[in-house]
This record gives C-alpha cells, structure tokens and sequence, in this order.
C-alpha cells in the first residue's frame, strides 16, 4: 500500500482476520507448552497424560498406516509324507537293502530298521491309504495308515512323524506300530423322512434328469431351473438308470399335484445304474423347484447320508 494512503474497509477486514487468527494459533502453541511443562513437573503419568491430549492437527497430519496384511495360518498334516514311507517300508526287505524300496524307506527313516517278509507270503501289498492324523503336541504327529493286501487284509500302522509348523520338512521318528483300525462311528439318523410316490411328477422328473446325467440320452438343461449349470457325465459311463426309491424332507414333495412356483424340496434317490460292466446302486441328493407346474433340478450332491440310524 503507497505511503500516506489509508486502507479501505474491504481491505482491511481480511488483514484483520488474518491477524485474529494468527494470534488464535499463537495462544494454541502457548497452552500445549504451558500443559506440557505442567505435566513434566506433575510427574510421569501427567506427562503421558498431557501427550496423548495434544493437539488434533497432529494426529491428522500423521498419515494413514496401511493395514497389516495377515496370512493364513499353514497347517503342518504329514499324512501323505507316512503313506509314502509306509508303502516303501512294507514293500522292502531287510535281505534286499539295495532295492528301490528299501532305499526310498530308509531315507524317509535312516533310524528304522527294514521288516523280514517271508519268501513264500501268498499276500502281497495292494494298496496303502492315511486314514487318521493327530497332533501329539509341537512337531509330533501320530499317523495312522491302512494296508490293504491281495487276500483282502486290511492292517493298519501308527507312524511317528516330526513336522514344523509350515509343513516344509517331516520326517519319520520310530519305528511304526500294528494297531487296531478306527471304530465304526454310528450312523446319523436321515432328515429324508417323506416317502415320494413313484408314479408323481417328481419322480418322472428325477429319473429323466438322471438318464440324461448319466446315460447321455436327451438334454440334462431341460430339467434345470434357470440359471443352473451342471455337466453331465462324460464320456456317458451307464446305459439306462432306474429309480428304486425317492424320499424327500418337506412334505411338499409328496404332493399328487406340482405345487406353487417357489416351493423347494430336498430328495434323496435311491438309483441302479446299468451298463456294460454290470449293475450299480448309486445314491444322489437333489434340491427342486416348483416353477410353472413342473419341477426344476437346482442343486445335485453325491456321497450323502442314507439313514440308518435311530430316527
């Protein structure tokens, strides 16, 4: 501004707001340091105090910390590990330490001392599978393991097994042990309570959705509620499928008549699958829906509960 000339009112009230808020950020700076020389003579708790209530601009101006990434936990299971040397060690022999197998066991389990089978055994190894796998506690595991031989044996074999925490290195700690194979657990009682006429629509429409699954006769789509995908079975293993029994959850399965659009049911088929290589009892569980006054596949799972148990 030239000298001698005196401000105009709309020139001079920004000049005076900025001073009124340069003196407010002033008066802030004093208070902290007045609260911060207070809380030094107060003692240590006032000090912790006194810091944690500084002032907001400070804690925004800090920039945002990325959250920490966390990883899936990795669990250590050595049961293919003790398959592997279970299958070696009962196919080696301690008068044939130089053969495939014999090597393979003992560089699983240096320590482990090769079995004697006798030379005129009629049974011979089939087949090994791990059936059950506990955690003793750190790095040991106990691992149970089933030999299943050509007369139809089966015997079964604890393996100790040392595994870290990633699951990067096992290793095989003692000899393994005959034991007796797990119990039969019992059968849960089945939730398919509802007995599905054979001559409803229901069924027709499962048998028909099967025979195409199975067999690669007509279209599986047509059977389908809209939106569903599912594949049939390739190359075609059956060439006819026939329902022996139908049961369902909901009484609405059991209906003469298709029921209002929107009604789900939950079944369980009991089927024979025929073909060349014989027959085949299967057993599939299928969710349905009501629509237009037939019945929709909307959901197909195998390997389901059939009952058994107390109901």
């Amino acid at each position: 501004m030239p000298p001698g000339k005196k401000a105009s009112r709309s020139e001079a009230v920004p000049a005076i707001a900025a001073g009124i808020e340069l003196e407010k950020m002033r008066r802030r700076v004093r208070l902290s340091r007045l609260a911060l020389f207070t809380a030094i003579a107060a003692g240590p708790v006032a000090l912790a105090v006194a810091m944690a209530s500084g002032p907001a601009a400070a804690t925004a101006a800090a920039p945002n910390k990325p959250a920490p990434v966390r990883k899936a936990a990795v669990t250590a299971d050595p049961a293919g590990y003790a398959q592997v040397f279970i299958d070696a060690w009962l196919r080696s022999s301690a008068d044939e330490a130089g053969s495939a197998q014999a090597r393979l066991a003992q560089s699983l389990a240096p320590d482990v001392a090769l079995p004697e089978p006798a030379a005129d055994a009629q049974s011979k190894l089939r087949s090994v599978t791990a059936v059950r796998s506990v955690q003793r506690g750190g790095d040991a595991w106990a691992v149970t393991v089933a030999a299943q031989y050509t007369d139809g044996t089966v015997r079964y074999f604890a393996v100790p097994v040392a595994a870290d925490a990633r699951g990067a290195s096992f290793a095989v700690t003692g000899a393994p042990g005959a034991v007796a194979g797990p119990a039969r657990a019992a059968v849960p009682a089945s939730p398919y309570t509802v007995h599905v006429p054979s001559d409803g629509a229901l069924s027709s429409t499962v048998g028909e959705f099967l025979g195409a699954y199975l067999t690669g006769t007509g279209e599986v789509d047509r059977y389908l509620a809209p939106g569903v995908k599912l594949t049939p079975v390739s190359p075609a293993p059956y060439s006819a499928v026939v329902v022996r029994e139908v049961s369902a959850v909901e009484e609405a399965a059991a209906a003469g008549q298709v029921p209002a659009d929107g009604t789900e049911v939950r079944v369980l088929v009991q089927a024979e699958a025929r073909g060349g290589a014989g027959r085949w009892p299967l057993a599939y569980e299928l969710a349905l829906t009501a629509r237009s006054g037939r019945w929709d596949v909307a959901a197909l799972e195998a390997g389901t509960v059939q009952g058994g148990g107390a109901r």
